[in-house]
């Protein structure tokens, strides 16, 4: 039986390469919304962040997020980054 390839994806804080199930994405819309795409499917600019406390604290104090996204990104969702990871 042939196996299925596990899709790779970097994240942008750790430059890791992790299964794209272990990331979750945040997206930047045409409209210059900002919002976390739990599914990863959402059109627009993507950026993939591991699910990890630490790296997301890291992605607040370097502002890696703004970077990849190129805007910048409210307290809110670091919020819900951190109320994910801890669900």
């Amino acid at each position: 039986m042939k196996q299925r390839k596990i899709p790779l994806r970097s994240c942008v804080v750790t430059k890791e390469q992790c299964p794209k199930g272990e990331l979750i994405r945040i997206v930047k819309d045409k409209e210059g919304n900002v919002f976390l795409d739990l599914v990863g499917k959402a059109n627009g600019r993507g950026a993939y962040i591991k699910k990890d406390l630490a790296t997301v604290e890291k992605a607040k104090k370097t502002k890696a997020l703004n970077k990849a996204l190129r805007t910048n990104i409210s307290e809110e969702i670091y919020e819900q980054l951190e109320n994910i990871i801890k669900n």
